[in-house]
């Protein structure tokens, strides 16, 4: 039998609501609270979680100046956007060329910066499918004990090149993450890949409450739009946390709508390099942040502390 979620069912219980029936290999069932309220009264949403994806695979020095790379400019972000309100850091690491490394000993130093920054600060890397395919090549980062890590739901087409994942791959990394105590990231670009993932905790292979980043915009998959996310919703269970990432120019767009409807935000240079929809202006990692900041400022949602997320996901604190 595969260990139980990670940080214990019983810190999201906190968040989510009340327990209903025995733990099974999916685990136990959860109903939202839901607090009563005079009519016309506003139930407040969740702090706000912010996940920082600084650098991904794509963009280089070349694409705009401001992608971090080195360590000590991941750092650097990722300290300045911890400040303006970041809880989750999600990672990619590249190689002595600059070319995107799914290497441990890559991936290593970055984890360790984050963790100097603030010990709370949620650490996710990426189990990328884009460069390779095999489970052992893709599964080698979780030796190093990270809070959190990406699982893609599905196989999809970004604008210059194929994601490859595989049922048998998606499983078998999601076994290995049970099996370390860490947190699934699930991306998904389709609403089919949600009911996927609805099938892997009905097998065992993933423990709910779950954390889902629903991306949106990107060319080939589903565009950003209310009837898109709508879709999506009818498959997200409801004690499931879900965050909202927009492509490129769309990226404003999906961060003001996930505030708006009480979800989370998804953020960073890896999706967007540029801070206006003309092009104009190439965006730093701090700008983007910050404006999520003052947009959940405005939409009077509070920023959730390292701690505050962690709680919210049933991670050790």
């Amino acid at each position: 039998m595969l260990p139980p979620a990670p940080g214990g069912a019983r810190v999201r219980a906190a968040w989510l609501g009340e327990r209903r029936g025995a733990a099974g290999a999916g685990g136990a069932t959860y109903v939202p609270r839901r607090p009563r309220a005079s009519y016309g009264a506003r139930v407040p949403a969740a702090p706000l979680i912010v996940n920082l994806a600084p650098t991904g695979m794509v963009p280089t020095k070349d694409d705009t100046p401001h992608v971090p790379v080195s360590e000590a400019e991941i750092r650097a972000d990722v300290a300045a956007c911890h400040e303006l309100g970041t809880s989750i850091v999600h990672l990619h690491a590249r190689d002595a060329d600059g070319r995107p490394s799914h290497r441990a000993e890559h991936v290593a130093p970055l984890i360790a910066a984050v963790r100097d920054v603030d010990p709370q600060l949620i650490v996710c890397v990426s189990c990328s499918g884009r460069d390779v395919s095999s489970i052992d090549a893709r599964a080698e980062v979780l030796e190093l004990a990270p809070d959190m890590a990406s699982l893609t739901l599905g196989s999809n087409n970004f604008i210059t090149q194929p994601s490859v994942n595989a049922p048998g791959v998606i499983r078998g990394l999601a076994k290995r993450m049970r099996e370390r105590g860490i947190l699934p990231e699930l991306e998904v670009f389709e609403p089919g890949m949600v009911a996927f993932g609805r099938r892997l905790v009905h097998e065992g292979l993933l423990a709910e409450p779950c954390y889902v980043n629903v991306l949106l915009g990107n060319l080939g998959t589903s565009p950003l739009s209310a009837s898109a996310l709508a879709a999506f919703h009818a498959e997200i269970p409801p004690t499931w946390t879900w965050a909202l990432g927009g492509i490129g120019r769309h990226q404003l767009a999906a961060s003001a709508l996930a505030i708006a409807l009480g979800g989370h935000v998804r953020v960073g240079l890896e999706d967007n390099i540029w801070f206006d929809g003309a092009r104009r202006v190439r965006a730093t990692n701090r700008d983007l942040v910050r404006r999520v900041a003052e947009l959940a400022r405005l939409l009077d949602r509070p920023l959730a502390t390292p701690a505050q997320a962690r709680e919210q996901l049933g991670l050790r604190i």
